[in-house]
C-alpha cells in the first residue's frame, strides 16, 4: 500500500527540546545538568518525563503548574527557533514529493500555534490535550487515520522513542520511521535499528529520499516465477 501522509511526532523529531528541559530546571531552581541526568535516569528505567519535577518539588502541582503555564506565557514554551534546522525542509520536500503531512505528538495544545504558522502547509496539527489522549494509546493512532481518512498503511509516522512512537504506529498499522537522535532515542535503542521500525534514520533530511526508495522497492517486480 503505497504511503500517502507523513506525520511527525514534536519532541525530539521536530523540535529540539534542550533549551526547554533547561528553562524548567531554571524554574525549579535545579542546576541544569543535575536536572538533565536525572531526567535521563528516568528514561534509562522507562519513567515518566514529570518524575523529576516530583524529585526536586516535591510539593510542585505538575498538572497546575501546567495550567497556569498555559494561561500565560512561559520561557518552557516551544518556539520556532527550537526546531531542529532539518525539520521545515524536510516537511517541505516531502510535500513538493507529494505527501499529505500531519504534526500530532503528546503536547500541551498552545503548541499547535507554532505548526499553523509554518511557511510549508500542513493537513493535521493536532495534540494530546486537544485529543484527550496520549501516546502510546492505540487511539491516538486510530485518531490519525480518521482524522487523514486513509487506510493506517497508507501513513507514515515518524518519531524518535520506541515506547510512543515507533512501537505503537507499526501495532496501528502504519509505517514506524525511527530517528535516531534526543535523550529517549539514544537511552532507548543506542546505535541498534529497532525491529518495529520499518525505516530508521539519522536525521529528518534523509526521509525523503528513503521514502522514494521504499516506495520503488515496493513497485520493483520480483523474478520469474521458475517453470522447472
Amino acid at each position: 500500500m503505497p504511503i500517502r501522509a507523513v506525520v511527525f511526532d514534536v519532541g525530539e523529531t521536530l523540535v529540539d527540546e534542550t533549551r526547554v528541559w533547561s528553562a524548567w530546571a531554571d524554574q525549579l531552581g535545579v542546576p541544569r545538568l543535575t536536572f538533565l541526568a536525572v531526567l535521563g535516569g528516568v528514561i534509562a528505567r522507562g519513567g515518566d518525563h514529570r518524575e523529576p519535577f516530583g524529585l526536586f518539588r516535591p510539593d510542585l502541582d505538575f498538572e497546575a503548574e501546567a495550567r497556569r503555564h498555559a494561561a500565560t506565557s512561559s520561557p518552557a514554551d516551544v518556539t520556532r527557533t527550537d526546531l531542529y534546522p532539518d525539520a521545515e525542509p524536510t516537511l517541505a520536500a516531502l510535500r513538493d514529493a507529494g505527501y499529505r503531512l500531519g504534526i500530532v505528538g503528546n503536547q500541551p495544545a498552545r503548541t499547535e500555534a507554532l505548526f499553523l504558522e509554518l511557511d510549508v502547509p500542513v493537513d493535521l496539527v493536532a495534540s494530546s490535550a486537544t485529543w484527550g489522549i496520549e501516546k502510546p494509546d492505540p487511539r491516538f493512532f486510530e485518531r490519525i487515520a480518521m482524522e487523514l481518512a486513509l487506510a493506517p498503511g497508507e501513513i507514515a509516522y515518524v518519531g524518535d522513542r520506541l515506547d510512543n512512537d515507533v512501537a505503537p504506529a507499526a501495532r496501528a498499522g502504519m509505517l514506524a520511521v525511527f530517528v535516531r537522535r534526543g535523550p529517549w532515542a539514544w537511552i532507548q535503542a543506542g546505535r541498534d535499528d529497532p525491529p518495529e521500525a520499518a525505516l530508521t534514520i539519522e536525521a529528518l533530511s534523509e526521509l525523503p529520499e528513503a521514502l522514494e526508495r521504499l516506495a520503488a522497492a515496493a513497485t520493483t517486480p520480483g523474478p520469474a516465477p521458475s517453470s522447472g
